[in-house]
């Protein structure tokens, strides 16, 4: 399912919105009150593959629930581009004009804490998503809560990918038969939380499994295919065909470690097994070509879900949700294969 990525206000300077009441005519030609909600969405970088996916969702729900109980709601998705002052600015303006809630995917999650104070004492509802805040500062701010996934959950389940691959066929994995796994890791941006645990726990799942593993070499890519296409090319002439593996921690560096296979003209039988993490469109095709072993799921569209439902009503859990801990939502990941991959058709 696709849907159009817009944007309610492309700049902050300027930016004239719809009132908090507007009014809108009936069938019959009269006119009502329409109660019109805003809320303000700052994005850590709008060119993310996810966090898209997960714009256009949050774009759709707010379709849906318009329709469900007639008020208007305006969405100012903003890009931060990686800049946390940036995103500051973006979050007083959206304070500053009185948003009704406001949501953040953040750039730096140690800097939680001042956003959490502002909307505090604004007394306006505040939700993180993808990118979780430290535990303290969300904990801060009764009407503060975190929409996302538990990253240990997707590195074990990207582990699992492994082994259920090892022992179907262990010299599909260990093709030099030396009972070990050689691997190589794409990881996020350093120091990041989710790409310290699927880089932990994807190695554990496979270690807790009784295979043995060898570390080739680990490296940052900060969640782009072309940074993960540019290192798995120094890799290959590093280590050649040495390489059985190469975790990923998102499926964008999964492709772009594909990208640089395929320019390495590396042949099929050397062919590493390679497994993201995201479940995006481009890694569903990658999955079904069999250039990447398998991915996790990480379900943007009931994320973008629960990120609207607590904008809209701060003091309701959202219907099919559990909230944990009194301020989280984690939605489940789940494993996707080759096998399994068409039960994903909806997204692509």
């Amino acid at each position: 399912m696709k849907f159009k990525f817009r944007f309610t206000a492309a700049l902050l300077a300027g930016t004239v919105l719809i009132g908090s009441v507007c009014c809108a005519c009936t069938p019959a030609g009269n006119q009502q009150q329409v109660k019109t909600i805003h809320i303000g969405v700052s994005l850590y970088r709008r060119d993310d593959t996810f966090i898209t996916s997960m714009c256009e969702y949050l774009e759709a729900a707010a379709k849906k629930a318009e329709q469900k109980t007639g008020r208007k709601i305006v969405l100012n998705i903003l890009d931060s581009q990686s800049n946390q002052s940036q995103q500051d600015d973006q979050v007083d303006t959206f304070l500053s004009q009185n948003y009704d809630a406001i949501c953040v995917n953040m750039v730096d999650r140690t800097s939680a804490g001042t956003i959490a104070d502002k909307a505090r004492k604004a007394n306006v509802p505040l939700i993180f998503f993808n990118r979780e805040p430290v535990e303290q500062d969300l904990q801060s701010w009764v009407k503060a809560f975190y929409v996302g996934a538990d990253a240990a959950q997707s590195g074990t389940l990207q582990g699992q990918l492994i082994v259920n691959a090892y022992r179907k066929s262990p010299r599909s994995i260990d093709r030099n038969g030396d009972g070990k796994i050689q691997y190589v890791v794409l990881e996020g941006e350093q120091g990041h939380q989710d790409s310290l645990l699927r880089t932990e726990y994807s190695i554990k799942a496979v270690e807790e499994a009784g295979i043995r593993t060898d570390k080739l070499a680990s490296s940052s890519a900060n969640w782009q295919r072309a940074q993960a296409s540019v290192k798995m090319k120094q890799w290959i002439q590093q280590f050649g065909s040495r390489i059985e593996t190469v975790f990923c921690n998102n499926d964008d560096m999964a492709l772009g470690a594909i990208d640089a296979l395929y320019d390495s003209k590396v042949a099929k039988k050397n062919w590493p097994a390679v497994v993201g993490v995201d479940g995006t469109p481009s890694g569903l095709d990658a999955i079904r070509s069999g250039t990447m072993l398998g991915s996790v799921y990480n379900n943007a569209q009931k994320q973008a879900e629960a990120v609207l439902a607590l904008s809209l009503n701060s003091e309701k859990v959202p219907s099919g949700f559990q909230l944990q801990r009194g301020h989280y939502i984690y939605v489940p990941y789940k494993s996707i294969t080759k096998e399994n991959s068409k039960e994903y058709d909806s997204i692509s």
